[in-house]
């Protein structure tokens, strides 16, 4: 007998009586374990798929993604980025028909729209939903922003399971599109740090540097953003040659300047093509 010939447990009941909804959920990584334990804990049916992480307590365990989603409500793909179209091949057809896949994948939105275009052609619906801060600490409970066709339906779906689940206006891209900005500005802004202390700690300092780091962010506001934007275009030129200097005293401290030449490079953009309005 195979996983997906095994007899789950019988549907759960939300608490004014209906069956609660069967989700399957492809990825038990650290994201897709905590999403399938928090829904099981929340009542719902889980059905999980994951080639070599073990499932959660109460997920019922498959052999591949048709025989994970098959009966589901809504399928959560939590794979990865490289593997959602493949995922997404593998188990559209043995969705039902009302069913809708949600990819939760860090993906570009020129993947989201692939995979919604290869979802319209098995006949499925499809959204993209962006996971929009850390996962562990949070499960469920993380903030979801979703988009496409069938984003007003994975609200349904979780919301009451206890999920947050913002809608944002437009086709799939459009959620990923607004979590990978924000990606560009944090993971940018953690390079920056890393590499700052990095080279701290080299010239003895990491200490002040520290403290003098959280004071800026401790303050920042509307009026931060705007300091940064225009201060950068309106003193490129100097800046650009303080960037400079600063690349060369990493490299003098054994530090490869990745960010800070990064940032002297942008600078003399700004420097060389100045705005026009």
């Amino acid at each position: 007998m195979t996983a997906a010939d095994r007899p789950g447990p019988e549907p759960a009941t939300t608490p004014a009586g209906p069956p609660a909804p069967t989700i399957a959920v492809l990825g038990l990584g650290e994201a897709g374990a905590a999403f399938a334990s928090d829904l099981v804990t929340a009542g719902a049916r889980v059905r999980g798929y994951d080639p070599v992480a073990p499932a959660p307590p109460g997920v019922e365990v498959h052999d591949d993604e048709a025989s994970a989603t098959r009966g589901a409500d809504l399928v959560l793909s939590v794979n990865s980025a490289s593997a959602a179209l493949d995922a997404l091949s593998a188990g559209a057809g043995a969705m039902p028909a009302g069913a809708v896949w949600a990819d939760l994948n860090t993906g570009s939105p020129g993947l989201k729209t692939e995979l919604d275009l290869q979802a319209r052609a098995a006949g499925r619906v499809f959204a993209d939903v962006a996971i929009m801060a850390p996962v562990p600490g949070l499960g469920l409970q993380v903030p979801f922003l979703a988009s496409g066709e069938g984003a007003g339906r994975v609200r349904a779906v979780l919301t009451p399971l206890g999920a947050e689940v913002r809608l944002q206006p437009g086709p799939p891209g459009e959620a990923a599109r607004r979590k990978l900005l924000r990606s560009v500005f944090f993971k940018g802004l953690a390079a920056a740090v890393v590499e700052a202390l990095e080279a701290a700690e080299a010239a003895g300092c990491s200490d002040w540097l520290s403290g003098n780091i959280a004071d800026e962010l401790e303050g920042a506001g509307p009026q931060t953003v705007r300091r940064l934007v225009e201060g950068s275009h309106t003193h490129a030129g100097r800046r650009a040659d303080e960037m400079s200097a600063a690349t060369r005293m990493l490299e003098e401290l054994g530090v490869e300047p990745l960010v800070a030449a990064a940032s002297r490079d942008l600078l003399v953009r700004l420097r060389d093509r100045p705005r026009t309005a």
